[in-house]
């Protein structure tokens, strides 16, 4: 008996992956892929898209946006839910600029695979099965990663290891749920804000970089950052939001210059802090300076939604209070 309708569009990536001496590239179309997971006619009606076949560390914000206008479509079109398949190296950021946008109670459910096809033990038929059942049983979740029988909040969700199956983790707070016998089950489902609106098609997308601080950082790369006309940035900081002296200096001069400045902890896990340390450096002496913390998103998560606000031409003013509560603690659903 089927359960629901849900729509299924492939980017690409190591799930749409085959070859052998000479590595393995993108071949599989989403109908490929679908053709062999028979069970997912058991769970839902499948309508099946290839919007690209590119590896995921070649999509561009554009590519991204297109999925999220042919999710939208789709579901408007009478969709229980969509599954998008894309290469697992941008998978949480896609995500999360997915979820960032994303109104409606259907869910999206983002997956892919670690391994190629066709190779034992490849993950991708389980993982495509597993999103399907999670687009056609749950509500109310935004945007989802469903990997290994997890299912994960974009916000939350890292790629966390190189080829491992379970690459994929939630730092601190864990996975919204997992599945049981084929049947999703959510521990605490997430809270959803408002969502942002997208840029419209076409429209010049603001330059966000990500500056690492690292032993001896002199601030060089966030000022050549800004020299080359971007417009905004997130300082990939040590700890609980620290650089070097001379990295914050860059930072105030840089938030001078009106480019937007975001710092967040490159530890992996924890948010930065708000006004525990003084010294020149510190998390207290850039929020003094005007940089704004980015809380519980990691760096490449801050930078994704730096740079929806800055399409959106947000205030200095609003992008301070997203980043409190997007990147605040997780709050019940």
């Amino acid at each position: 008996m089927t359960h629901a309708h849900v729509a299924i569009a492939s980017l690409g990536g190591t799930i749409t992956m085959t070859g052998q001496g000479g590595g393995v590239t993108p071949t599989l179309g989403a109908d490929e892929l679908i053709a062999a997971v028979p069970e997912l006619a058991r769970v839902a009606t499948i309508e099946a898209t290839t919007l690209a076949s590119l590896p995921g560390a070649s999509l561009s914000f554009d590519d991204v946006l297109a999925a999220l206008r042919w999710a939208d479509d789709a579901v408007a079109g009478g969709a229980s839910g969509a599954v998008l398949i894309q290469g697992t190296d941008t998978l949480p950021e896609t995500a999360y600029l997915l979820d960032l946008h994303w109104r409606r109670p259907e869910p999206l459910v983002v997956t892919g695979a670690m391994r190629p096809a066709g190779v034992p033990g490849a993950d991708g038929p389980a993982n495509l099965l597993a999103a399907v059942r999670v687009a056609a049983r749950c509500t109310s979740v935004g945007a989802v990663v469903v990997m290994n029988d997890e299912v994960h909040a974009a916000a939350r969700v890292r790629k966390s290891h190189a080829f491992s199956l379970a690459a994929f983790t939630s730092p601190d707070f864990g996975p919204l749920g997992v599945l049981v016998e084929g049947s999703p089950v959510l521990g605490h489902p997430p809270h959803r804000w408002p969502a942002l609106a997208p840029p419209p098609p076409g429209l010049e997308h603001p330059e966000v970089a990500v500056v690492d601080a690292c032993l001896g950082d002199d601030g060089r790369l966030l000022r050549l950052a800004r020299s080359g006309g971007y417009r905004g940035a997130v300082v990939s900081a040590f700890g609980a939001g620290h650089v070097p002296f001379a990295l914050a200096d860059a930072v105030g001069d840089a938030l001078d210059g009106d480019m937007a400045v975001v710092f967040a902890s490159r530890t992996g896990a924890g948010t930065t802090l708000n006004g525990t340390y003084g010294f020149a450096g510190s998390e207290r002496d850039l929020i003094g300076r005007g940089a704004v913390p980015a809380g519980w998103l990691d760096p490449h998560k801050a930078r994704i939604l730096l740079w929806a606000l800055l399409a959106a031409r947000a205030s200095p003013e609003r992008i301070r209070d997203e980043f409190a509560r997007r990147g605040g603690p997780p709050v019940p659903g």
